[in-house]
């Protein structure tokens, strides 16, 4: 089954939404980074942290549609196993400054957006399931996690509908 986004697509949504983000933060006022913004009670500096800190997995990905199909799909992890974790990673940058986290998830695209740059359109149309159970091509989840999934903590941190 071919998937619904091309490379280039991907690519480019990629590009689109880190320009978003990094605006996004660097235009937030810093009195409000302390703020509740998100129905964990995050702060928005949490959420930073968050987007920061996960975007790390995503060429991980790329390996698992290099796997076996049997070996793909990981068992789905219960949503508190999922929650635990990003809880976990925020807690680990509670100090960590604003541009740290800014930095980070920069780092970190730009390792995912090689991954995907460098990947086979063919490795792209695998199927893949990630850790919080999003199922498609490698092409289609990428977009979720490092796309949609981007825009939606954004509108938790500006306060505006995706």
């Amino acid at each position: 089954m071919k998937s619904a986004i091309s490379k280039q697509e991907l690519l480019d949504n990629m590009h689109a939404v880190v320009r978003e983000f990094v605006d996004a933060v660097r235009r937030f006022p810093e009195e409000e980074w302390s703020q509740g913004r998100y129905e964990e009670g995050w702060t928005a500096k949490d959420i930073l942290a968050h987007v920061a800190s996960i975007e790390w997995t995503y060429p991980r990905l790329l390996t698992l549609a290099e796997a076996p199909p049997k070996d793909r799909e990981p068992e789905k992890e219960p949503r508190g196993v999922v929650d635990d974790y990003n809880h976990r990673q925020v807690d680990k940058r509670k100090g960590t400054p604003v541009d740290e986290l800014l930095a980070e998830f920069q780092r970190n695209r730009a390792a995912t957006m090689a991954a995907v740059a460098e990947a086979d359109e063919s490795l792209l149309e695998e199927r893949v399931r990630s850790a919080g159970g999003t199922e498609g091509t490698a092409a289609e989840v990428l977009n979720f996690v490092a796309v949609i999934h981007v825009r939606q903590h954004l509108a938790d941190l500006t306060g505006s509908a995706t």
